[in-house]
């Protein structure tokens, strides 16, 4: 079917919107990959591949993890703009849904770009469906025009369009508390604490709930579209459409594959660095599910990973059954609750209203089981937070991103390995190969 005839009913425009999210299926079954930078995840299994370069910091300019991320969002990003150029013509009366698909790929957009600028600077900022020529002489636009004429603009129309909540087949769209939340993690990645603030304050009144047991944000026999839920890749067993993090995730060891059930391979891979463990408090409820270097088994004998033939310690954010290799039903949670949460206080902590600051971070700190603060100075609750975050997040794709806005990367992570410069991955070679032109796409320094 050609374009020209494609882009007319309102069924065309939902298959089009389908075929934009498949694409970022496939991206995030590779986020994690650049948290492995980070302190508080590693690759423990030596072996020579992308996964072990990103942990000690070899990874190259050509990598194929980079090439591949910057066809896929910019892939996302030309099936958003045809959308948006085709739907601008579209009769109302063929499309019932129009406003809201728009508001939906200015989201996938925005979303995109979030992520294109947070790894690699400035990029090219494309809001129309161009072609091959027009792409070749589209120059990197700032970090600020990206933000201000792109990112901001359309979370802020989708958070205005798209509903409050979906139900059947339609969990799993953004909301309006989705546009909300990553505008209010643009805002605070950008250091507008006070947009920050209203806009996180919003979101916290839209009625999510944190879940009263922390293990069910990642008990997979529930439902991942509960009260701390905003938004997620979504992912589905059974139907060739499941997500690799189980397998991924799950140390080389059989004791722990026949007790959790996880066949077809393991990864061995994303696990918990020993600084992490370090980071808990007594009683903290999320420690085991975040960082375990064993199980107790059905017999209730603790089994240590030490007997694995590679990773010795493992995060159970993403266990679940599988039969299957690389079909798992655990989603990627691109925002929760918690997070909400989280950034809200850090925004009134910024804004100088540390006492408010510390409700939210004693909402998330009470759920965890561990004491709560009553009086923190605006330094002593910064450094509290960005703690917390860790305690709260890990292995969720957030910590690598919360060193680089707030400037700690560097410091942070130097001692193991980092060098300066690797603030920024590298553009991918192949795309400076082709528009072999250092006016329109230049490198990253360093790279």
């Amino acid at each position: 079917v050609s374009t020209e005839a494609l882009y007319k009913t309102d069924k065309d425009f939902s298959d089009a919107l389908t075929g934009a999210y498949s694409l970022l299926r496939d991206q995030y079954q590779s986020i994690w990959e650049y948290d492995l930078p980070s302190d508080d995840a590693r690759h423990q299994f030596a072996s020579d591949d992308i996964e072990l370069r990103m942990d000690n910091y070899t990874f190259q300019n050509n990598e194929n993890l980079i090439r591949t991320t910057w066809a896929n969002y910019y892939g996302v990003i030309y099936r958003a703009n045809t959308i948006l150029d085709k739907i601008a013509e579209a009769d109302p009366a063929l499309v019932a849904n129009k406003d809201r698909y728009m508001a939906e790929a200015r989201f996938l957009r925005a979303l995109c770009y979030f992520d294109l600028v947070r790894l690699f600077g400035g990029v090219p900022g494309v809001t129309t469906a161009i072609d091959d020529e027009e792409a070749l002489k589209t120059p990197r636009a700032t970090v600020e025009t990206i933000y201000n004429d792109i990112i901001i603009k359309d979370f802020q129309y989708a958070a205005g369009v798209l509903p409050v909540s979906y139900s059947g087949v339609d969990l799993g769209r953004p909301t309006k508390g989705a546009a909300a939340a990553l505008l209010g993690r643009a805002y605070l990645t950008t250091k507008n604490f006070v947009n920050a603030e209203t806009t996180l304050l919003d979101v916290a009144g839209m009625g999510y709930q944190l879940l009263t047991n922390y293990n069910d944000l990642f008990d997979y026999s529930k439902d991942e579209h509960h009260s701390e839920y905003i938004f997620d890749i979504e992912y589905e067993t059974g139907i060739q459409q499941g997500s690799s993090f189980t397998n991924q995730f799950f140390p080389r060891f059989q004791p722990a594959q026949d007790f959790y059930k996880v066949y077809g391979g393991t990864g061995d891979t994303y696990t918990p660095s020993n600084a992490l463990f370090e980071i808990f408090e007594s009683g903290d409820k999320r420690k085991d599910v975040t960082a375990s270097d064993g199980f107790i088994d059905g017999n209730g004998n603790f089994v240590s990973l030490q007997g694995s033939v590679g990773a010795k310690t493992m995060t159970k954010k993403y266990l679940t059954p599988i039969t299957q290799g690389n079909d798992s039903k655990a989603n990627w949670k691109v925002i929760r609750y918690g997070d909400v949460l989280l950034m809200l206080a850090e925004s009134l902590n910024e804004n100088s209203k540390t006492d408010d600051a510390l409700i939210y971070l004693n909402k998330v700190r009470s759920r965890a089981g561990v004491p709560t603060y009553t009086s923190l100075t605006q330094a002593q609750a910064r450094d509290t937070i960005a703690l917390e975050r860790r305690r709260e997040l890990s292995f969720e794709g957030v910590r690598w991103f919360d060193l680089i806005r707030t400037g700690k990367a560097y410091e942070t992570l130097a001692p193991l390995g980092m060098k300066d410069y690797m603030v920024l991955f590298p553009i991918p070679l192949t795309q400076i190969q082709i528009v072999n032109d250092p006016s329109i796409l230049p490198q990253n320094p360093g790279w």
